[in-house]
């Protein structure tokens, strides 16, 4: 019975929130259209209604926890579902993704997306989409806040463990920041598929930036076991049993 009503609160959740990117997309859009800054107020106040209604609708309160990176600056973060994107886009005052490409035909969210400044790559493309991800970073001074990519390239069910490739490296090395990884647990309470939303805290953390001008080599090793170990650990304090990795 209980599942059943939290399956009830959980898909009543996800029709207002999908309700809402319609009529805060269209509310601002006005403001949208003229400056950047109106289309990152709409996404903001977007993130903070859904961390809102998340809150007293599903019982899944989010949490912030680190030094929020400000100026221009590459994040490396953990992505298990839609709402560490929520959370990270709320935390950050000039965010921008590396997204895949398709997201930018989504309705509302893909005109927002790109109206502040995310970067679409066609990851079928690999070594070019890498070249053509550096180039469109790159001649984009004035965009120039917080760039965040996911090194995995895709999300990630909580508890799988999955390679990290190397755009971020490459992106670190080229654009000379120093790169902030980011860590979260939000997988435990919002799967990556399905309706199903699990009360408790949900959590992104900002853990402390790798300095720039590392060797590309040293900066991938540097990299996963930072947003990994973080990662678990959030897990863990989440009540998520990670797999046995030992043989």
């Amino acid at each position: 019975m209980r599942y059943a009503l939290q399956w009830i609160r959980s898909a009543l959740f996800v029709v207002q929130m999908y309700v809402m990117l319609a009529v805060i997309a269209l509310a601002f859009a006005p403001w949208a259209l003229v400056e950047k800054r109106g289309a990152r107020a709409a996404a903001r106040f977007y993130c903070y209604w859904v961390r809102w209604t998340a809150a007293w609708m599903v019982g899944l309160r989010s949490e912030i926890r680190g030094t929020v990176p400000t100026g221009a600056v590459l994040v490396a973060s953990k992505h298990q579902s839609f709402f560490d994107i929520i959370l990270i886009m709320s935390a950050l005052d000039r965010p921008r993704f590396i997204m895949k490409k398709e997201l930018k035909w989504m309705p509302f969210f893909g005109w927002y997306a790109l109206r502040v400044g995310c970067v679409p790559v066609d990851r079928a493309k690999r070594g070019a989409a890498i070249a053509k991800m550096v180039e469109d970073v790159t001649k984009s001074a004035d965009d120039r806040g917080q760039l965040i990519i996911y090194p995995q390239g895709t999300r990630v069910a909580a508890g799988v463990k999955q390679d990290y490739k190397v755009g971020a490296g490459i992106l670190y090395a080229q654009l000379g920041q120093a790169c902030v990884p980011a860590a979260t647990n939000v997988g435990v309470f919002w799967p990556r598929h399905g309706v199903y939303r699990k009360p408790g805290l949900a959590v992104m953390e900002f853990l402390p930036p790798i300095p720039p001008g590392l060797p590309l080599k040293v900066f991938m090793k540097d990299i996963a076991p930072a947003i990994e170990d973080a990662s678990d650990r959030l897990m863990r304090e989440a009540g998520f049993v990670l797999p046995d990795t030992n043989p």
